[in-house]
């Protein structure tokens, strides 16, 4: 009698675990706020536009999920579980992320698809939190923290920060690429002056260089995309447990 009281227990208390998990929306956004009140319309279509844009671009999604409180739960089960059940990333890539922010628990959590965790790794995740996130939202800046933290995803997610000193050991790897590059300036600076600077008709060398950003916390986006939500879906991707979380 007692184990099937147990048994019951565990029943009532996973059908409340999924009755916690908002239903994903319809149409699909990128952000969504589902306390309200924190942030303005404005700031919410401007990072749906910013988030629209890399998606439809990389096909990667990044999402916001403002929910109230995750209690009773650990909020990474809930990231994780809420992941899987909207099935936010492209299935055969699971090239998702979702920040999640309970301001009821006063907590954050960064959850990455099994095809973002190479790239957007736990220490990573946690460095953004506790160097980005927090700061703003201790301030009540909920939206510049939200805004440089997406920034700041996309930009390891594209590769820009692979050459970052950071506690995942890669200090050695910037000072390699460091004189790395400065030997292959030199190299280039020899040869330019040995060919002879009087036949060059073109003007000085002028080295090129490319810059990948998806914008910043300072402006300068600019789409034409449609920041209503509409024109995509999320695409079955799934959730692995990957991530990293903080109180603020």
């Amino acid at each position: 009698m007692l184990n099937r009281f147990f048994i019951f227990l565990l029943l009532i208390q996973s059908f409340a675990f999924a009755q916690d998990i908002p239903q994903k929306p319809n149409p699909p956004r990128l952000v969504n706020d589902l306390v309200g009140g924190l942030l303005s319309q404005g700031e919410i279509d401007q990072l749906e536009q910013k988030l629209k844009n890399y998606n439809d671009t990389t096909s990667t999604q990044v999402v916001i999920v403002i929910v109230k409180s995750v209690q009773p739960y650990d909020i990474s089960e809930y990231a994780v579980k809420l992941g899987r059940e909207w099935g936010i990333g492209q299935k055969d890539k699971n090239n998702g992320v979702i920040l999640l922010w309970a301001p009821g628990d006063r907590k954050i959590f960064i959850a990455t698809g099994y095809g973002t965790e190479g790239a957007l790794t736990d220490a990573r995740s946690k460095r953004i939190i506790e160097q980005i996130i927090k700061p703003n939202f201790k301030e009540m800046r909920y939206f510049q923290g939200l805004n440089e933290a997406t920034d700041r995803i996309i930009q390891y997610l594209s590769g820009e920060f692979q050459a970052e000193t950071s506690e995942e050991g890669d200090a050695g790897d910037v000072v390699f690429a460091i004189v790395f590059f400065l030997i292959v300036i030199i190299i280039i600076t020899f040869m330019i002056k040995k060919g002879g600077g009087g036949g060059n008709r073109g003007g000085g060398f002028v080295p090129y260089t490319t810059y990948t950003g998806w914008g910043s916390s300072s402006g300068g986006w600019s789409s034409s995309s449609d920041s209503s939500g509409g024109g995509f879906d999320f695409g079955g991707g799934s959730f692995g447990g990957g991530g990293a979380g903080g109180d603020y």
